[in-house]
């Protein structure tokens, strides 16, 4: 056991029983080409006290609640929050939750919203890169993002199947793969659609280190180019990208840390495990190779570790131990109003350009 048990986990999934028989009454005991693990909260703490984990952030992971009809992901949603809760209460200090909603419904979701974030308290809500084939960023989502940005609300973003990936005939397991696939698009479409720009107070985190967002950021940015989308993001696509949180789960690997250091501000980086898909031996593997990455200093590790999530959730910290906060976007610093206007001027005069 590690001396200290410190560390906030952002990206632990929880399989009550109830919502792996709901899987299984599906037909599903495989989740993108991973088997569906079992689970109990004591395997999760055992877990945790082995590799320094003081809270772990619980989120039900692919492919969600919803198998088609309304009432019954309705009904696993709130089922799945409030034993969420539960285990908070029983387990004082070990967990938090993000709460799921029936998406892609959009007035069930905004429903279970408002409750899990203002009646059960949860720390957040765990939306579904795609769900059904419909990406976050869609236009059926404006109640949901309102009330979310209402409650300064964080968002833990997970991937899932699209569709199109199922039809690609590649052999490779969709977690492997395709789900990186689904977390970038997912992203790509928040800032295109001017979502991130319409509901700033929303924090949103990005599992698996962004999937391939930190790789392919400048080539997003080029966005910029384009009238129909600079309208949409008037501070400029890479000011958007370096608002999202990344988690570490699956990718604490110098490969995927030096591109996203690159990226972003270290307070930005949070630690994940994707436990129990990540069982315990992959669990510690992941704690040492985090621990031995070059691209941070041991100042930096420890506060990705525990410090940067506290900015989001303060109400994680201990008696007196200093949280932080993290920023604000509601309105725009006169270094990004500048490059605005500077973006504006370029698009325009590329227009013309294009249109001769």
């Amino acid at each position: 056991m590690r001396k200290e048990i410190r560390t906030i986990d952002v990206h632990h999934h929880f399989i009550p029983s109830f919502y792996t028989e709901a899987l299984h009454d599906q037909g599903i005991k495989v989740v993108a080409g991973a088997p569906l693990p079992s689970w109990d909260p004591k395997r999760s703490i055992n877990a945790m006290n082995v590799n320094g984990v003081r809270t772990a952030i619980t989120s039900i992971s692919s492919p969600g609640v919803y198998f088609g009809n309304r009432e019954a992901a309705v009904s696993l949603a709130r089922r799945c929050n409030e034993y969420a809760r539960e285990i908070k209460e029983l387990y004082p200090g070990r967990f938090g939750s993000f709460a799921i909603l029936p998406m892609p419904l959009p007035k069930e979701s905004t429903q279970e919203a408002i409750y899990a974030l203002d009646t059960l308290k949860a720390e957040g809500v765990v939306l579904l890169a795609s769900t059904r084939g419909k990406f976050l960023g869609d236009p059926d989502f404006e109640e949901l993002m309102a009330e979310l940005n209402k409650r300064n609300a964080v968002v833990f973003v997970h991937p899932d199947i699209h569709p199109s990936s199922e039809t690609l005939g590649l052999k490779t397991p969709g977690f492997i793969l395709e789900f990186l696939c689904d977390t970038t698009r997912a992203a790509v479409n928040l800032i295109y659609t001017g979502t991130l720009e319409k509901y700033p107070r929303i924090k949103w985190i990005l599992a698996h280190a962004g999937g391939f967002l930190p790789y392919v950021a400048w080539r997003v940015s080029l966005g910029n180019l384009l009238p129909e989308i600079s309208e949409r993001t008037p501070q400029g696509i890479l000011t958007y990208l370096r608002r999202f949180y990344f988690d570490t789960a699956l990718s604490p690997s110098p490969f995927a840390m030096s591109a996203l250091k690159e990226l972003v501000d270290s307070d930005h980086i949070l630690f994940g495990s994707d436990f129990p898909f990540a069982p315990e031996p992959l669990f510690v593997h992941q704690r040492e190779e985090l621990a031995k990455l070059k691209q941070f200093d041991p100042t930096t590790l420890a506060a990705i570790d525990r410090g940067h999530a506290l900015k989001l959730f303060p109400s994680l910290a201990t008696e007196g131990e200093a949280s932080g906060i993290a920023p604000s976007f509601d309105s725009m610093d006169l270094g990004t109003a500048i490059r605005s206007r500077v973006i504006k001027r370029f698009v325009s005069l590329a227009a013309k350009v294009r249109n001769r």
